[in-house]
């Protein structure tokens, strides 16, 4: 089978640059790689596998002989381009919301729902960061059958780009300096406090954010309206590393001990779970690796069939880039380019 060629869409970003990362970590066999950005970031250079790329800036025509594009570029850019790469016989597999819960768009955690790759029309979208890393965790015990589920996230502000990581570090800075700080990136200050709003308020007074949770989660583990999902979304003062307090209630019984085994053995999952020695998953475990890590695997006290449990990732690898690169990979796999 050819090799494909690929494009990184957004390749200057803090995911695109991940991205780039991964793809060498990951060892992604290529014919040819081109790097693409917006006109302010395009003749910069990018030094991958020991050699300097020119970041070329994203027009239909880069497009051109392009296999796979891997894209991190925000909604609207992925939206304006994604018509152009199909039209020219190219696959965009994309890290922004665009395209998530459109019908013939397979939203894929890579590891849980590959076979969805098969359907694919030319996109293929990632899911949200806080989706990704629930995926991994819930599909091992999908098995007991998931009646309930409710999902408090406490989302470190990588998730928000670069600005909102500097904006931690100055409003921090200024804030034990005395001195005053505007806020931009947020509704609130972001240093020593927590936010109880990640994305804008809809209609039923959850946030967008929270809403990608409940409806993504349907979409990939393919569970039908009857599981009732909720979510509460946070933003916390943590420059990188998301977690989450997760309460299933389940149509079988399971207990936290056969949980426990289960997570133990499946993949890309590690669980840190001994209250007695102090010991439980927290950001600084998972920033800068690949597993999504576990702990505080205990029975649900509100549930009948209930378990709860606390898992913690790095965001800009498993939620946003990592999974992004091993979708290319299962593709390439696959044969499906």
């Amino acid at each position: 089978m050819r090799k494909p060629r690929i494009a990184i869409l957004g390749a200057t970003g803090v995911v695109g640059r991940e991205i780039t990362k991964i793809t060498e970590e990951l060892g992604i066999e290529y014919e040819s790689i081109k790097f693409l950005s917006s006109s302010r970031s395009a003749g910069s250079k990018i030094t991958f596998r020991g050699k300097d790329y020119t970041v070329e800036e994203a027009k239909p025509e880069v497009f051109d002989n392009v296999d796979i594009v891997m894209a991190s570029a925000g909604a609207s850019t992925s939206k304006l381009f994604a018509p152009e790469i199909v039209k020219r016989g190219g696959l965009i597999i994309d890290n922004s919301s665009a395209f998530r819960m459109e019908k013939d768009v397979p939203l894929v955690i890579a590891g849980v729902n590959d076979e969805d790759l098969r359907n694919h029309k030319g996109i293929i979208a990632n899911p949200n960061c806080s989706t990704s890393q629930l995926m991994l965790v819930l599909e091992p015990l999908k098995k007991f059958g998931i009646k309930r589920l409710i999902v408090s996230t406490y989302q470190a502000v990588s998730g928000a780009g670069l600005a909102a990581i500097n904006e931690l570090r100055e409003d921090t800075i200024s804030n034990l300096e005395g001195k005053p700080f505007e806020n931009k990136c947020f509704k609130k200050p972001i240093s020593f406090n927590v936010i109880p709003q990640i994305d804008v308020f809809c209609e039923n007074g959850y946030t967008k954010e929270e809403m990608k949770v409940v409806n993504e989660t349907r979409k990939i583990l393919h569970l039908d309206d009857k599981t009732m999902i909720s979510c509460t979304a946070v933003r916390v003062p943590v420059f990188n590393g998301h977690s989450e307090a997760v309460d299933i209630e389940f149509e079988e019984e399971v207990s936290p001990e056969k949980v426990r085994e289960i997570l133990k053995s499946s993949y890309g999952l590690k669980v840190i779970d001994n209250p007695t020695d102090y010991a439980y998953p927290t950001t600084r475990d998972a920033s800068g690796v690949d597993p999504v890590f576990v702990g505080r695997i205990r029975k649900n006290l509100a549930f009948q069939n209930g378990i709860t449990l606390w898992c913690v990732a790095d965001n800009l690898r498993i939620g946003a880039a990592l999974n992004t690169v091993r979708i290319c990979k299962r593709v390439i796999e696959m044969g499906l380019y």
